[in-house]
């Protein structure tokens, strides 16, 4: 039987993804320019030079477009989640996840062009009441695959144990709260995503359970920490 050279089905993928990554830099583009609702397929295409049917063998609709790098980032996520080390406790598995997620991101395009353009489609997302919602809605189910990822690293059941919806609610929350911030600032660097992360994953402890008005009086307790914890 005939079996097509490996070196030609390689060369055949990479071309396949330079043609997705094309058409996902063109329309990250056309939107941050002339906004998602005067963006067309068209208009997609034809900045790629390729047919309307090239683009939908690679999406099935501008939506998808749209939270392509987010379902990249996520999946990263959720594979660096599931191999992190057993003994560490959830929230900072999931602290480091999203790291290591980001930095992966970062390596994939070193001119951090699918950073920025990642910032831009973000705040576009929060002006466009739809793409809002359905982005709630990933959200929340990505909250739950989050939560039986971590409740499998703990030996738990998610439906009788709320502590992994919790810490994954609290974690996400700290993570919304870093980009919706992050998306203000005129700095679309992953440096400066990381450095706001850190400092409001630093502040889930104190929130959760130091004394805020000790802590206003000038008597912070150390980050992260938990009362009565060893």
């Amino acid at each position: 039987m005939f079996r097509r050279p490996e070196c030609a089905v390689g060369l055949r993928e990479r071309k396949k993804q330079r043609t997705r990554d094309a058409l996902l830099h063109a329309a990250l583009e056309l939107f941050a320019t002339r906004g998602y609702e005067r963006t067309t397929v068209d208009g997609i295409v034809e900045a790629v030079d390729v047919s309307q049917r090239t683009f939908f063998r690679y999406f099935a609709s501008k939506e998808e477009v749209v939270f392509a790098t987010q379902e990249m980032v996520e999946a990263r996520f959720l594979a660096e989640l599931r191999q992190r080390p057993a003994d560490e406790p959830p929230l900072e598995a999931m602290r480091q996840a999203a790291f290591r997620s980001w930095d992966a991101l970062e390596r994939s395009d070193p001119s951090s062009a699918t950073v920025e353009l990642h910032l831009r489609t973000f705040r576009m997302i929060e002006s466009q009441p739809a793409l809002l919602a359905a982005h709630m809605r990933r959200c929340l189910a990505m909250e739950e695959e989050v939560a039986s990822v971590i409740a499998g690293r703990e030996g738990l059941d998610s439906d009788m144990d709320p502590r992994p919806r919790v810490a994954v609610a609290a974690f996400s929350g700290a993570m919304r709260v870093t980009g919706q911030l992050w998306g203000r600032t005129g700095d679309g660097t992953l440096a400066s995503l990381r450095t706001l992360a850190e400092n409001h994953l630093d502040m889930l402890g104190p929130a959760l359970f130091a004394d805020w008005r000790v802590l206003a009086a000038g008597a912070p307790q150390a980050s992260g920490a938990v009362p009565g914890a060893p």
